[in-house]
């Protein structure tokens, strides 16, 4: 298993993605004063989105089937806890876009290659809150008894 978004599992059957990219900002408004640099404030997280992107090959891996199913899983609206394989945890995400770009055709039109793209974006929700303290409080525990 390479990651998990809700029951969706991305392994090498289904949707085994090249690149995962996550960015992670932080929010600093400015005040401007007089005569002076402006006064910067941290007032908390901003953003965070993940996008997994790769290339399938429907004759060896993953492909049409897996691709509807993250595709319904948008049009839910729904977030969906994301966890890598490794077990690390990063969060509940709402699915934005997923992109994909067919070539390489068969005579009845299928696709041999396909390329494609999941932008996914975290959303703070309650149960968020819960897993979030849960996981921190599991870590500063492993941390004291280490």
């Amino acid at each position: 298993m390479l990651m998990a978004l809700g029951l969706f599992i991305f392994t090498l059957e289904t949707v085994p993605y090249q690149e995962f990219q996550r960015q992670i900002s932080w929010r600093h408004p400015s005040n401007n004063r007089v005569g002076r640099r402006p006064s910067r404030q941290f007032t908390g997280p901003d953003e965070e989105t993940v996008s997994l992107s790769g290339v399938l090959l429907p004759e060896l891996s993953g492909g049409d089937l897996s691709l509807t199913v993250l595709e319904q899983m948008g049009k839910t609206g729904s977030s969906f806890v994301l966890i890598e394989g490794s077990g690390r945890y990063y969060g509940m995400f709402e699915i934005d876009s997923q992109s994909e770009t067919r070539t390489h055709f068969f005579s009845d039109g299928k696709a041999r290659r396909i390329e494609f793209s999941l932008k996914l974006t975290r959303v703070d929700g309650a149960l968020e809150q819960l897993i979030g303290e849960t996981v921190t409080e599991a870590i500063t525990t492993a941390i004291s008894n280490f």
